[in-house]
């Protein structure tokens, strides 16, 4: 027994969780048909969110029998490199063929001892404090940074006596089912505003085969907006010498927000073909899902007079002022039959989806006499602002599910439940 950071309910006790249950434990002999199917799970399959393995693959023994992480029925995932560790990437091993599995690399297994029940270990790992902890021990290099398995062997864990997890654990069980249909309306109200404000650019842009309003005219997106592909170049080690890179992950919806962008060195006789300018509109080129492979983004211009350049990863369009209004595009962009083509224009390398370039660019879009721009511009932004009040005050909802979830575990493993 050892000290814990707060005084535990008498019968507890504080124990290592190395103690508790064996930490990535070795691999047995295994006498398995080769051609028979187990179950793998990839990092992807487990749901951070609800911690539970819902997407696993089947695929035969001999192709996963070396290279993967092994284990076995009610052993514990635990994700181990940043940032699935912490997302909260985590879950029981339940279900398994020949209840037997095997996955990412990227997995520490947990084996509970047999007077430790598994959800109690999975409860406690998905602890936002454990996983703090658990991120203060990282080690490697930025980007494959991990938990070592030293830091679970001796992280410590409250204990109670097995019928007190139980009862705790299917307490936790129900609160937490509680949490999940909370989450599920949040999710369905998200959906809903999301339809809403497809419905409105449906209603806004004509598809092509309809009636065009008068004077408005089809035209090739290539026509009105000139475009280039981004920079590419070595990040710089000192941000004095580059200048920001705006990428995918600077996308905030419609808009990019640029304040965390990566620094590179790029020789100023560069800079003028890549620089962005406001009103540029930034399409992603790649990504690994295709609904974000084509979307689209408005650059609103420096707020701290830098320099921003863009990726090779993404494609800018410059529209032709004197025809065309940037947010016309934009919203036209997002509407349902844009997302359609561009979701039609992608190919498949490596694992990544791929926009087709050309193909986006020779799309027909309905274009509004200039006059008329600025007035359909109004109204959407308007319905936009509404809309995304409504989402805003959902992903404050969701804050507040998660804030709510982490007080059940915390009140769980101080015997207050």
């Amino acid at each position: 027994m050892i000290d814990g950071p707060y005084k535990l309910p008498e019968g507890w006790r504080w124990v290592r969780l190395g103690e508790a249950c064996q930490i990535n434990p070795r691999r047995p002999r295994l006498d398995v048909n080769p051609t028979a199917e187990v179950t793998f799970v990839p990092m992807s399959a487990v749901d951070a969110e609800l911690g539970i393995i819902y997407t696993p693959e089947i695929k035969p023994f001999s192709a996963v029998k070396t290279g993967y992480t092994y284990f076995e029925e009610n052993d514990v995932l635990f994700a181990k490199i940043t940032p699935c560790m912490e997302n909260g990437k985590s879950a029981v091993a339940r279900g398994l063929l020949n209840n037997i599995g095997f996955g990412s690399t990227e997995f520490h297994v947990l084996r509970p001892i047999d007077s430790v029940l598994s959800e109690w270990i999975w409860l406690y790992v998905r602890k936002k404090d454990f996983r703090e902890s658990a991120r203060a021990a990282f080690r490697g290099g930025v980007g494959q940074q991990r938990v070592p398995a030293e830091f679970l062997q001796e992280a410590c864990i409250p204990l109670p006596p097995l019928n007190e997890q139980r009862r705790i654990v299917a307490k936790v069980e129900m609160l937490m089912e509680q949490v999940r249909e909370a989450r599920r309306l949040r999710q369905k109200a998200v959906e809903d505003a999301d339809r809403l404000w497809q419905s409105v650019l449906a209603d806004t842009f004509p598809c092509p085969g309809t009636d065009l309003p008068p004077n408005w005219r089809w035209v090739r997106l290539g026509e009105i907006c000139e475009y280039k592909t981004g920079i590419w170049g070595p990040e710089a080690s000192d941000p004095k010498l580059g200048f920001p890179i705006v990428r995918s992950t600077e996308i905030d919806g419609m808009f990019i927000r640029p304040e965390k962008a990566s620094i590179r060195e790029i020789p100023r006789s560069r800079l003028g073909a890549y620089a962005l300018k406001s009103g540029d509109i930034l399409v992603n080129k790649s990504s690994g899902s295709p609904r974000l492979v084509g979307w689209p983004a408005l650059f609103e211009g420096s707020k701290d007079g830098r320099i921003y350049l863009f990726s090779n990863f993404m494609l800018r369009l410059r529209v032709k002022e004197s025809v065309l209004m940037s947010h016309f595009l934009l919203y036209y962009l997002h509407s349902p039959i844009a997302r359609s083509i561009y979701l039609g224009a992608q190919d498949t390398t490596s694992g990544l989806r791929n926009l087709r370039v050309r193909d986006f660019m020779n799309q027909s879009i309905p274009l509004a006499p200039f006059n008329e721009q600025q007035g359909l511009i109004t109204h959407l932004e308007r319905t936009h602002k509404n809309i995304k009040s409504l989402m805003d005050g959902q992903a404050q909802f969701g804050a507040e599910l998660q804030r709510l979830e982490q007080s059940i575990l915390d009140s769980a493993f101080k015997g207050e439940l």
